[in-house]
């Protein structure tokens, strides 16, 4: 079992550095050329009126952000509508990246955070329909725009700012025996959740997960992933050794939906498959955070047993004692550190797993 734990990890060395050498650089924020591209893309699919708009606004709505959903009104409505104010037009952007598949997988109820802190869409799409609804504003078709950063919708008419829909009870998953369990069972495949990384810009996740480092007990294990796109990953091409600690403290042993996510109680924590090392939700205004860092694509992928969110940063561990009191050394720079029992305790970390 340990010979075959150190194939994978230096099959998954290769793997990772060849993902590696193809980034080139790493961004904080919406590329100037992601923003043009989408709205050379608006124009020539017929949406004028949002292309221009998103030229006036871009840098008022999404200069801080690295990923965004636009829900963009056809030129009709624009007409019909007149110029719209930024209030109106903060309903139509979100902070987060939802793909198609994401929002067929929210349930009645489900809200969506703008970029208007105070405001939030809901998914009104009934149960019996494939057909996703937002506000009671149907989506149009597939995404008119999709770079993994930034999704842009067709919508047939502009979000009413009026619109409520009454507080309906929404079913929860259980989620209080979540919990790890290792084993040496390899027969489950993340192939399909795998190809959704790859094609999203999270291949180093993706050659985790195909090669399945938790060791599941169960055929199909339950999971969710936090995943840390290529860019952010880029600082840890040189720590082998750390590598499987990387993976471990991204996944909870059962699966957290972006529907849980929106309901759970604010600072709900997790464990993940690092002893010792908890997940804990954030949650202030329209932004959702894991341990201070922000999800950016909810639900990036979805299935009956495994749910991927994509965030901002890679998870950090907790500083030893002696390097946050001495105010030296580089603060991105991280030790392995292993805790015992299910909680972080303040005392010296055992430095022995690698």
């Amino acid at each position: 079992m340990e010979m075959k734990l150190k194939l994978k990890l230096k099959l998954m060395m290769i793997l990772a550095a060849a993902t590696f050498i193809t980034i080139m650089h790493r961004t904080t924020a919406l590329p100037s050329e992601t923003l043009t591209n989408a709205a050379d893309t608006l124009s020539n699919s017929g949406y004028v009126a949002m292309s221009l708009t998103l030229n006036l606004v871009s840098d008022v709505l999404l200069s801080h952000l690295n990923s965004a959903t636009i829900f963009t009104p056809p030129d009709s409505s624009f007409a019909d509508y007149g110029q719209p104010s930024l209030s109106i037009l903060q309903m139509h952007f979100s902070p987060m990246a939802f793909s198609l598949q994401s929002f067929r997988s929210l349930p009645f109820g489900t809200k969506i955070p703008t970029v208007d802190s105070d405001t939030f869409l809901t998914i009104t799409t009934p149960s019996s329909s494939n057909q996703v609804s937002i506000n009671n504003v149907k989506l149009v078709g597939s995404p008119i725009f999709d770079d993994g950063s930034l999704i842009v919708f067709g919508i047939e008419s502009f979000f009413d700012p009026n619109f409520t829909i009454p507080n309906t009870p929404m079913e929860i998953a259980n989620l209080d025996h979540c919990t790890a369990s290792f084993g040496g069972n390899d027969n489950f495949s993340f192939h399909d959740s795998a190809n959704v990384l790859i094609s999203r810009g999270y291949s180093v996740i993706a050659s985790f997960l195909n090669l399945q480092l938790l060791g599941f007990v169960n055929d199909q294990p339950t999971l969710t992933v936090f995943a840390p796109s290529d860019e952010v990953m880029i600082d840890y091409s040189g720590r082998f050794p750390d590598y499987q600690s990387l993976f471990h403290r991204h996944v909870l042993p059962c699966k957290v939906s972006w529907r849980d996510l929106i309901n759970v109680d604010n600072i709900t924590s997790f464990d993940t498959y690092l002893d010792g090392f908890k997940i804990k939700i954030n949650r202030s205004g329209g932004s959702f955070k894991v341990n201070e860092v922000p999800i950016t694509f909810p639900d990036m992928y979805y299935s009956d047993s495994v749910v991927i969110h994509g965030i901002r940063e890679v998870l950090s561990l907790p500083k030893p004692v002696d390097e946050v009191s001495d105010g030296e050394g580089d603060p991105s720079d991280e030790t392995p550190v292993k805790t015992s029992g299910r909680e972080l305790i303040d005392s010296e970390p055992d430095r022995s797993e690698f």
